[in-house]
């Protein structure tokens, strides 16, 4: 390896740090703007320690962590910060606060295409950088479950939008051909797309509540269907 590049690694320790501090300051803001409860701090702490040591313990020591997992990083602070905020919104909750939370939670969604853009731009995308992004996605879903939850939008079902993809994984340490390579589907995309902009829409003040439910609803419909569809294909092809 070139002795400049090694010069020049910025240690993952390092990394982790400065996503620390950002998730400090980004927990004295909501604190500011939102005034949550303890319960708040308990959930931020958990997340970012159990990221911050998922990310310690699957990263190879001897390489830089590299921009677009630093984007990703960047994005984890904010997504974790939205999550431990969601079930705690209420519907309570003054309008413009939740146009607060709304807002943060677009420039989340917009930040999600630009790790990928800055991986392909440097030529360092990796599985593990993959695998990164998609738990975090999973996790922003399952953050706004809650948030329609506690915006009582929808009952206690639409949690199943965000916990499918978990309870998939799970399925798969019972079920070995469920951890089989899925092809690219642009029916998978598809529903994922509708499921995050339903959700999105969902939790907006001005969204009538009749239709947060049916198109939520309907997104769990569609994403049973989906998830269905492939584990058939993981079937027939194991």
């Amino acid at each position: 390896m070139d002795s400049r590049t090694t010069r020049f690694r910025i240690p993952l320790a390092a990394d982790l740090l400065l996503a620390a501090l950002l998730l400090v300051l980004a927990m004295a803001g909501i604190a500011g703007l939102f005034q949550p409860p303890s319960g708040f701090y308990a959930l931020l702490s958990a997340l970012g320690l159990s990221t911050g040591a998922c990310v310690w313990r699957h990263w190879p020591a001897d390489a830089d962590f590299g921009w677009a997992n630093r984007v990703t990083l960047t994005r984890g602070v904010l997504v974790i910060s939205l999550v431990s905020l969601a079930p705690f919104l209420g519907s309570s909750l003054s309008g413009n606060s939740l146009w607060l939370f709304v807002s943060l939670c677009v420039i989340a969604l917009i930040l999600d295409g630009v790790d990928g853009k800055v991986a392909r731009s440097t030529g360092t995308e990796t599985g593990f950088g993959a695998r990164f992004d998609m738990e975090l996605d999973a996790l922003f879903i399952l953050g706004l479950c809650l948030a329609a939850l506690a915006l009582e939008r929808a009952g206690i079902w639409v949690l199943g939008l965000g916990l499918m993809r978990y309870g998939f994984v799970a399925a798969g340490k019972i079920w070995p051909f469920i951890n089989g390579p899925l092809p690219d589907s642009f029916r998978r995309k598809t529903v994922c797309v509708w499921q995050l902009v339903t959700l999105m829409v969902a939790v907006a003040p001005i969204t009538p509540d009749a239709l947060a439910f049916w198109s939520l609803l309907l997104a769990l419909v569609l994403l049973c269907y989906s998830f269905v569809t492939d584990i058939r294909g993981l079937y027939l092809r194991s």
